[in-house]
C-alpha cells in the first residue's frame, strides 16, 4: 500500500511540476498552433505600462491528482466504514487543494502595455513580464485574426 501511495504522489508531483513549466503568455514564446500563421504587424509607441497578475491554469490534472493523493491519505485513517468515509473526505479535500496548488504554481506576473499605434488607434495588450517596456518606447504589435496580440521591442 505504501508503495502505491508513493507512486501516486510521485506522478502527481511530476505532472504538476511539468504544468508549472508551461510557456508563459509572453511576447517571445509561441505555442505550436501559433506557428506558420500570418500576423499583422503594426508599429507604435508605448503610452503606459502597468503590472498585472495573469491567473494560473485550472485543469483536471490538479483536481484529479489532488483527489488521488487525498483519497490515499484518507484511507490510512480508521478501519472499516470509517476508512471509506475518511477516503471520500480526503478525496474531496485533496481535489480542492490540488486545483488551488495548480492555479498558484502556474500564476505569473505580467504587463498591461498600452500602445498608441502609428495610425492613431490606442490598444492595450496583456502579456507575461518577460521583457521591460517604457513609456515613449517604439514597439511592434503583432495581431492575429481572432484578437490575439503581442508586443515586442524593436
Amino acid at each position: 500500500m505504501r508503495i502505491r501511495v508513493t507512486a501516486v504522489l510521485f506522478l502527481v508531483i511530476a505532472a504538476l511540476a511539468g504544468a508549472g513549466c508551461a510557456p508563459p503568455a509572453s511576447g517571445r514564446y509561441y505555442s505550436r498552433q501559433e506557428t506558420r500563421v500570418a500576423w499583422q504587424v503594426d508599429y507604435g509607441k508605448v503610452v503606459a505600462v502597468a503590472g498585472v497578475v495573469i491567473e494560473g491554469q485550472r485543469t483536471a490534472l490538479g483536481r484529479v491528482g489532488g483527489g488521488l493523493i487525498g483519497h490515499e491519505a484518507g484511507r490510512t485513517v480508521g478501519d472499516g466504514s470509517g476508512r471509506d468515509v475518511a477516503a471520500a473526505v480526503g478525496a474531496v479535500t485533496g481535489a480542492v487543494a490540488g486545483q488551488a496548488i495548480e492555479e498558484r504554481t502556474t500564476r505569473e506576473d505580467g504587463w498591461q502595455i498600452t500602445v498608441e499605434l502609428d495610425g492613431g488607434r490606442t490598444i492595450a495588450v496583456v502579456q507575461a513580464r518577460d521583457q521591460d517596456f517604457a513609456p515613449g518606447e517604439r514597439v511592434r504589435v503583432y495581431t492575429r485574426r481572432g484578437g490575439a496580440a503581442r508586443v515586442a521591442r524593436i
